[in-house]
């Protein structure tokens, strides 16, 4: 039976209490993360799953950011530390246990952010626009938008950021 027939079989003085069912309008989503102290957003459509920090085996003559390879779920990863490839120095110490965020699987990279908080899931309305992307930017880098708390998240687009010429060179 449809939501309209529904509506059509109660009494008259019912069908005026009845929302009419509304599509969803799509919005975007993010996780929000922390790293050396900032903070940032990942599109939910391009984040992949989450795992705590596993042991992991160093890259001989790899970037400082490329802490090494790591099983996740029985399949090898790169990880990289997020606040480090962005040449962020930590503003506070760390109080939580690290964690990993990989990246979507429909990119077809075994590779991983590793992040110091997960600060939970965010959405449009979480937000104010502090600005738009900088043009200067690497591409990866999306808006700047500022919570109800006053903190500013930088978005970072994990599409882009996985097809950046230097995320991809990892030997320095």
């Amino acid at each position: 039976m449809s939501s309209q027939e529904a509506r059509r079989d109660l009494p008259a003085h019912l069908t005026d209490e009845v929302p009419q069912v509304q599509p969803m309008q799509p919005g975007r989503s993010w996780l929000a993360v922390d790293s050396a102290g900032h903070h940032f957003l990942f599109p939910l459509t391009e984040a992949g799953e989450i795992f705590p920090m596993v042991p992991l085996m160093p890259v001989p003559h790899a970037q400082s950011w490329f802490l090494g390879v790591g099983n996740l779920r029985g399949h090898l990863h790169g990880v990289v530390d997020l606040g480090r490839f962005l040449g962020l120095a930590a503003t506070e110490p760390v109080r939580e246990p690290s964690m990993l965020v990989a990246f979507n699987a429909s990119f077809e990279v075994n590779a991983a952010l590793r992040v110091d908080r997960l600060a939970g899931l965010r959405s449009e309305a979480d937000f104010s626009l502090e600005r738009d992307a900088d043009p200067a930017a690497p591409t990866f880098v999306g808006q700047r938008l500022l919570d109800a708390e006053g903190r500013v998240w930088q978005e970072i687009h994990l599409a882009a950021l996985v097809r950046h010429e230097a995320f991809l060179r990892i030997v320095g």
